[in-house]
């Protein structure tokens, strides 16, 4: 990546549930993407290790005891818009009236009740593989999208099926399979030309096998332990992030849009993530 170009756009790309697994079945084209970046497998997610406290500080930039989410408030609630924490969509939006904003999440409590209503950001929940198509034409309509998010759960739904870890079989393959997903949203956003002037962002919301073989929660490494990684200009391949915590998403996203971070949000960038 060239260091002097100028961020222009952020897309943070999820997948529930995945823990840092990836290390454990064959991930092709996130491992290939992020050989050009920073990487770490051993992020440290929010505690408790749930959906919906993992994914409000990854986009509220806030522990879990502050932006006050859980999954039964956030399929039940929609977040208040006057929050003192807001999420990088509502900081984006007051700073770009105008600007295309977007989110998609196979899990809808996400985009429903995580990401403020009436922010005019296009929102949409699917399953996984119509997720993927739909995210595929919105970017190639909206090559001016200035910040997108994408949740997919499958790594989830098949940790709790199967249980998580190394040693199942069917979870590793789900984690497989968004790998291929992934790897079609990376070519989309390439050819749009779109790479080069973008950050995009690598994450999951927690792992999951450490106290309960088919569940999460706890503050087990399984649990705890995530891969997190970044490609995106300043950004040199291979940059280490020792220190690295899923709530650090949200300042890294504003540093990379040129916005500043609340002063207190517990999120921070790391200091040597952009050189």
């Amino acid at each position: 990546m060239q260091k002097d170009k100028q961020i222009k756009r952020v897309f943070i790309l999820g997948m529930d549930g995945a823990g840092n697994f990836i290390q454990n079945t064959d991930t092709p084209n996130i491992d290939a993407f992020l050989s050009k970046g920073a990487v770490t497998y051993m992020a440290q997610a929010q505690s408790p290790t749930i959906s919906a406290e993992c994914w409000g500080s990854i986009l509220h930039g806030v522990v879990p005891e502050r932006h006050g989410l859980n999954n039964e408030i956030a399929s039940t609630q929609t977040y208040p818009v006057d929050s003192p924490y807001p999420s990088i969509f509502r900081l984006a939006r007051e700073a770009w009236p105008e600007a295309k904003l977007a989110a998609f999440s196979s899990w809808a409590p996400i985009v429903n009740g995580i990401v403020e209503e009436g922010l005019g950001i296009h929102k949409e929940a699917l399953p996984d593989d119509e997720l993927v198509s739909a995210i595929e034409t919105y970017i190639e309509q909206n090559n001016d999208v200035k910040l997108l998010y994408m949740q997919l759960d499958d790594p989830d739904a098949s940790g709790h099926k199967y249980g998580y870890g190394a040693d199942s079989p069917g979870y590793l393959k789900a984690i497989t399979r968004m790998d291929e997903l992934f790897g079609r949203i990376l070519r989309v956003i390439e050819q749009q030309g779109l790479l080069e002037d973008s950050l995009v962002i690598l994450v999951t919301d927690h792992g999951g096998g450490g106290a309960n073989k088919h569940d999460h929660g706890s503050d087990h490494p399984m649990d705890k332990n995530v891969f997190w990684g970044c490609v995106g200009p300043g950004v040199s391949a291979g940059t280490a992030l020792p220190d690295m915590f899923i709530v650090d998403t949200a300042a890294v996203a504003l540093h990379a849009l040129g916005l500043e971070r609340p002063a207190d949000w517990d999120g921070k960038v790391p200091a040597n993530l952009f050189g």
